[in-house]
């Protein structure tokens, strides 16, 4: 077919070279009907140029195209020969200031983290190696192509907005210097014609849907029946799935169709039949068929040859209009204006619009090109950037629903301009105000998210992959919304108020659609059968946390823009609430003589939502309130008289006893999508806007009501009411040991509830919570980070929250808080606490997870115990708190909390009574050494005229009322202090009594004078020197014991020692403070006698603890506790055997326990001696056997081992063993009990 074609295409060929480019753009100066001239001259050429086999000959056509069709228009726009035309345009022209270079894909791009106001303003090589940013702190990402340089945009840099290279130009630049003037008026007028007829006819072309017929004016007289089979790109077919159909389709090796995928990948659209209209359909139909069982069949059209030309030759008509325009602003002015100017048909009949609504229609090809088209004629040019911008905004909703709809990639999509433009802190601010873009950009969000449950709240479906991939489309808008809000306005108008605020009423909306979604119900009995979706609704969370915190930041910059947000959030709030009783009864509490009013509900048993953003955001508000002092300023625009406490608090508190009950296993059947929420609640991703604005909305709530009334509901929320309200109520309750799990899960419950009032007051490091800035709050939490081990940078930065720029603040602080260690030759560079920051440790830290802190508190104490201090962790010294917070100490005093301090002392003192945990009582301790702490400061910090209302020390030093006549709770601790059972919190217990002398010696002496610890200081002497003494004590003994150890080693072992120093170092280290715990203990000496028979001589025994080696838990070896186990193994033995040849008859009958005389075989049992729980065990055999069941279906490997016969491998060791012995006490020690 070829060579049949060859002498046709030379003759073609000959008769297009002897065209001349400068006859025809003479005749086009001559004519009266350009455009009739220009479209006759397109529709006899592009044909024969283009598109002329089965295969692009790119290189010819490109230069046939050059000489034919391009060469006259470059005649016709310079009016003589364009080698001498462009240059005098460039040289006349201004150069721009704007680099504007286009990235392409892969190309390194660099952003400067310090003088860059976004993290999307983005620098190329040459400019950023010219630049001041080189010598900054930057940020060097590879670009997914699509976006250009910002070198020369003074909007995009707080500093250094040029490089070297652009500067030059700056001092001559006119600002709104009209870029026409360097241009002659003809040549205005040819660039006009030329661009008006070029840039329509490619609009035309390219979004031209027919198949088979040109528009009327490019149509041919004779048409030949030559037709491309087209084939374009999906993101939904895989390379595999397009290769195989296209071999069989057009019957081509695999090679050529490799080639065919990978250019229909890169391009978007490739022809892959050429011929007649049949055999091209024919390919069509299979293309189709092969395809339709997938979700969608590719997508094939069958052209007519001279459509496929033209759209070839109008892609390059707009590469040529790109590179045209680079000659001169003054062309890319005209161009621009073409772009832009009204059609005839009225609103969108501009070409530019006519090509972004007709985006998602075209390949990608096509969509490259003209998205490069308009980077560098309209963003490049800044008095039409603004025009463009409010055509893509008027179009915003169309141009994103079009983007949802269509499978292509974002960079692939018009709508991924939207980077372009609302970064730029006037644009942005314009379509706010005059498009309302705020907006526009939640209802288009919305819109897309129509699924809804009865309450109207967001109902996400199973979130599988079509679904992530819908959704991740729509969450394209979020990314939006967070460009529009990235700088903060400095300046406010009233319209942006207004406009503003409307889009805020909008987020709102938004917000109330989630506030209380996917809520769950605790499962009783079974566990759940099908784990709820609850990914969706996280992800938006996560994608919203950004926004959510930048609309505040918007809010904070305005007084009048805050208070009204305030009013709005609130009202839509009370609407959330609707009445806020959920048509539960009123109850009645009252505990100590105080009584509130408030509803029955039960976490474990009704329904409960982590998502509560309208309540968080207004917490949020709050405390700007008080960090912009408007609270105090305009208190009476507020409707702070018209909050409900009791309301403000309900659900986060909710949110929080669901936590609580969650870490106390009472949700356990609820499976894997609750644990995971709770996860994400507390991680560093969602935190922020989640778990810390509900600690702020109870410190709000708590501080405008009575703390007892709170601390009310509060126990009712933790379902602890009865516990505390109830005399004795611990006593009976711990009697009924059947309830172990019940009291296990309240303990946990009390010690959560603790631990929540410890964070409600001592989280006072948020500004305008307490008197801090943001670089405190980050301090603070580098602190707690490195408390728990050095840490290096990066992995520092993982647990700090970054903001919208991606910068967590971390450098800034880290000097002041730690010391770097550099690396050795191999490791990472660590960063170390320095040790004056350790007593800014809270032990009770609200971000720490339960491994977190217990990690946090072995490394202080240990710490401690080596700077020779006593292992007391106290609470630190804290910053007051802001006015508007400032009563919330008082929730420390109150008669509630005296109550459940003085109960749970109580319990620690008659401790056998009662059920109740350690942990419980090293929070009650924390929680009086902050009440000690706050009533020191206050006395500090008093003035003349003031009486200081906070009087922890005397409250606590009164007994109980009659008839109980309760000891007072300093009576208890001083009682604690010398209990046995209660060693490790010794040093705490005495550093509050010391606090305690230190504070009632400061109340006792006036104000102004001096404060004198002397009463304070004598008692802790004298306990001092008691303690002292007896470590004395305990010390000698160990040395006397050591000394005997060592005169009895041998030779051998003192070479070993000798080797081995450090380790002996360590075991008399660990010695010294063992011993002197067991040398205590009473074990009867060897003079004495001891009777032994029926009533034998009691031997106090030592005692056992044990440690099970599959779940670490460690016991006490005793008659109550759970059957411990030692792996063993069991086999006839013949050592010993005097009668080897004998048969046992009947094995069955052989009693193996009784030895017959002849000793012909006995039982022999040994063990590895590693012990387990007895239901650990029986699990850990369990599943062995299963798993070798599973594995007869497979195929039977060889083990060392047979199951059958119920061998086993020990678990640790991996000693083969068929048995397990009992772990029994003496039977003498069963016998005394």
């Amino acid at each position: 077919m070829a060579s049949e074609l060859e002498p046709e295409v030379q003759a073609i060929d000959r008769s297009l070279l002897e065209c001349s480019a400068e006859e025809i753009a003479g005749k086009w100066l001559q004519a009266t009907d350009l455009t009739r001239e220009v479209y006759q001259h397109l529709a006899h050429y592009v044909p024969k140029i283009y598109c002329r086999g089965p295969n692009p000959f790119p290189q010819k056509e490109d230069m046939l195209a050059q000489h034919v069709l391009l060469g006259p228009m470059e005649w016709y726009l310079c009016g003589e020969d364009p080698a001498f035309g462009f240059p005098k345009l460039e040289q006349a022209n201004k150069p721009s200031h704007l680099c504007g270079r286009v990235f392409k894909v892969g190309e390194p791009t660099y952003s400067c983290r310090d003088c860059a106001v976004d993290p999307t303003c983005v620098l190329c090589m040459e400019c950023f190696l010219g630049s001041i940013h080189r010598d900054h702190r930057y940020r060097m990402t590879t670009s997914g192509g699509g976006g250009f340089c910002d070198c020369g945009d003074t909007e995009a840099w707080k500093e250094g907005p040029y490089c070297q290279k652009h500067e030059l130009n700056t001092s001559e630049i006119e600002e709104e210097e009209d870029p026409l003037v360097h241009l002659s008026e003809d040549v205005i007028a040819r660039t006009y014609n030329i661009f008006a007829i070029m840039f329509r006819y490619a609009v035309e072309i390219l979004t031209w849907e027919k198949e088979s017929e040109l528009p009327a004016d490019l149509e041919m007289v004779e048409k030949s029946d030559t037709y491309y089979c087209m084939l374009f790109n999906d993101e939904v077919h895989t390379y595999e799935q397009v290769i195989y159909t296209l071999q069989k389709a057009v019957n081509c090796t695999q090679k050529e169709a490799i080639g065919f995928a990978t250019t229909v990948d890169r391009d978007g659209r490739r022809s892959v039949r050429y011929g007649d209209f049949q055999y091209c359909e024919q390919a069509k139909s299979v293309i189709v068929r092969n395809t339709i069982r997938q979700t969608k069949p590719l997508k094939v059209q069958v052209m007519h040859s001279s459509i496929v030309a033209h759209q070839n030759f109008g892609l390059k008509l707009l590469s040529w209009l790109g590179s045209i325009i680079g000659y001169s602003d003054g062309l890319r002015r005209i161009l621009c204006q073409v772009g832009l100017q009204e059609g005839p048909d009225g609103e969108n009949s501009s070409l530019v619009d006519r090509l972004m609504l007709s985006d998602s229609k075209l390949w990608k090809g096509a969509r490259s090109v003209y998205h490069q088209l308009f980077m560098s004629s309209l963003l490049m040019d800044l008095k039409y950037k603004k025009l463009f911008a409010v055509r893509f905004a008027k179009n915003y909703e169309r141009l994103q629903s079009d983007y949802v709809t269509d499978d292509h990639d974002r960079e692939f999509s018009v709508a991924d301009l939207s980077v372009q433009i609302f970064t730029v802190p006037s644009l942005a601010r314009m379509l706010i105000t005059e498009e309302n873009l705020m907006s526009i950009i939640i209802k288009t969000f919305m819109d897309h998210l129509r699924h809804r449950d009865a309450q109207g709240r967001f109902q996400f479906e199973r979130y599988t992959a079509l679904q992530a991939f819908k959704f991740r489309r729509v969450q394209s808008l979020i990314l939006d919304l967070k460009y529009v809000l990235i700088s903060k306005p400095t300046e406010w108008s009233d319209e942006l108020r207004q406009k503003f605020l409307e889009g805020f009423d909008a987020f709102l909306e938004l917000l109330k659609c989630m506030q209380g979604m996917d809520p769950i119900t605790r499962q009783v009995g079974q566990h759940i059968e099908m784990e709820p979706e609850w990914e969706a609704a996280f992800t938006l969370q996560m994608k919203l946390t950004h926004v959510i915190s930048m609309m505040q930041d918007w809010c904070a910059s305005d007084e009048k823009v805050l208070i009204e947000a305030y009013k709005k959030c609130l009202a839509v709030l009370m609407q959330c609430h609707g009445g806020y009783t959920d048509g539960e009864q009123p109850i009645t509490l009252s505990i100590c003589g105080h009584s509130v009013e408030t509803i029955r509900y039960c976490v474990s048993q009704e329904k409960v939502s982590i998502h509560l953003p309208v309540s968080r955001l207004l917490a949020g508000l709050h405390v700007l309130l008080s960090k912009s002092e408007v609270a105090y300023k305009f208190p009476e625009l507020l409707p702070l008289s018209e909050l409900s406490p009791p309301m403000l608090i309900e659900h986060p508190l909710r949110c929080l006893v669901l936590c609580a009950q969650v870490h106390a296993g009472m949700w356990r059947r609820n499976g894997f999508s609750l644990v995971n929420q709770i996860y994400y609640y507390h991680n560093v991703k969602c935190r922020r806007e989640m778990f810390d604005k509900d600690v702020v909305m109870l410190q709000t709530g708590v501080s405008m009501m009575d703390p007892n009334h709170f601390l009310m509901i509060m126990l009712s929320r933790f379902e602890l009411y009865q516990i505390f309200s109830t005399p004795d109520y611990g006593k009976r309750f711990s009697s009924e040991i059947t309830h172990k799990d019940v009291v296990q899960q309240n303990n946990t419950l009390i010690e959560e509830m603790l631990y929540l009032i410890i964070m409600l007051v001592g989280e006072r490091f948020s500004p305008g919570v307490g008197q801090v800035n943001a670089t405190d709050e980050i301090k603070r939490e580098i602190i707690h980070q490195l408390s728990i081990k050095p840490m290096a940078h990066s992995e520092l930065v993982k647990s700090l929250p970054e903001d919208e720029n991606k910068e967590t603040g971390m450098e800034s602080v880290i000097e002041a808080v730690a010391h770097f260690k550099k690396p050795g030759l191999t490791g990472r560079g660590m960063y170390e606490l320095k040790p004056e920051c350790a007593k800014e440790f809270n032990l009770y830290f609200y971000h720490f997870s339960r491994a977190e802190q217990s990690k946090a508190e072995e490394a202080q104490r240990k710490l401690k115990r080596q700077n020779r201090e006593d292992t007391a962790l106290p609470p630190p010294v804290l910053p007051p708190f802001c006015p508007l917070f400032a009563s919330l100490v008082n929730i420390l005093q109150s008669d509630v909390m005296l109550c459940i301090m003085g109960t749970i002392l109580q319990w620690a003192v008659e401790h056998n009574g009662y059920a109740w945990s350690e942990s419980m009582l090293q929070r009650v301790l924390h929680l009086i050494g902050m009440a000690l702490q706050e009533e020191k400061q206050h006395l500090e910090n008093v003035t003349e005229e003031h009486v200081v209302t906070f009087t922890f020390t005397q409250k606590i030093s009164k007994p109980g009322e009659a008839p109980k006549n309760s000891p007072s709770i300093l009576a208890m601790l001083e009682t604690l202090q010398n209990a046995p059972y209660l060693e490790v919190h010794k040093d705490m217990i005495r550093w509050i009594l010391k606090t305690f002398n230190a504070v009632k010696k400061m109340r006792e002496s006036s104000p102004t004078s001096p404060v004198a610890e002397t009463e304070g200081t004598i008692m802790e002497e004298s306990s001092r020197d008691k303690d002292k003494a007896e470590r004395k004590r305990k010390a000698e003994i160990a040395r006397l014991r050591r000394e005997k150890i060592m005169a009895q080693m041998s030779e051998m072992q003192r070479h070993f020692i000798d080797e081995n120093k450090e380790l002996f170092q360590q075991t008399l280290e660990l010695d010294a403070s063992t011993s002197a715990v067991l040398d205590n203990s009473p074990v009867a000496s060897d003079m004495t006698l001891t009777a032994l028979g029926p009533t034998q001589t009691q031997v106090p025994e030592q005692r056992q603890f044990v440690t099970c080696i599959l779940c670490q838990e460690e016991q006490e070896v005793k008659v109550e506790s759970r059957a411990m186990v030692l792996a063993a193994f069991v086999q006839r033995s013949t050592v010993l055997s005097k009668n080897r040849s004998k048969f046992i008859q009947d094995p069955e009958k052989y009693d193996p326990l009784f030895m017959h005389p002849d000793l012909s075989c006995g039982t022999h049992t040994s063990s590895c001696g590693h012990i387990m729980h007895a239901h650990c065990w029986q699990r850990y055999f369990d599943s062995v056997q299963a798993k070798e069941q599973r594995r007869q279906q497979r195929l039977r490997l060889h083990t060392s081992y047979d199951v059958e016969n119920g061998e086993f491998l020990c678990p640790l060791c991996e000693c083969l063993s068929n048995t397990v012995i009992p772990l029994l006490l003496p039977p003498r020690n069963i016998f005394n009990k």
